[in-house]
């Protein structure tokens, strides 16, 4: 029989068995080596908010902190909420990453 992707859609290799994370959107179980994983990184503070807080702040250059976040997301819910995108057959077989976004540049 064919087999589609080389690693059958997981990062076990050489283990027998992987513990089970929540879906971020779906709240299914899926094997975390299975699961598409982002790392999310925003403010704690809205936008709207962040000046006048900088404003009435005492210390000069006073760096909010940021709310870091791992999510994971299993197949089904990541190709139904646009994070990941279904390939063609060549493009599957593509072992590069794909490009990283450059973000706002600074003037």
């Amino acid at each position: 029989m064919t087999k589609k992707r080389r690693n059958n859609g997981r990062n076990k290799h050489g283990r027998g068995h992987v513990k089970r994370v929540r879906c971020e959107s779906s709240a299914i179980m899926v094997p975390k080596d299975k699961a598409i994983k982002r790392f999310i990184v925003r403010n704690i503070v809205d936008s709207s908010a962040i000046r006048d807080i900088q404003d009435a702040c005492v210390y000069d250059g006073y760096a909010l902190p940021k709310l870091y976040r791992k999510v994971y997301y299993s197949i089904s819910a990541a190709i139904h909420s646009r994070i990941v995108r279904v390939r063609s057959r060549e493009l599957r077989r593509s072992r590069e990453p794909p490009r990283r976004f450059a973000g706002p540049k600074d003037k």
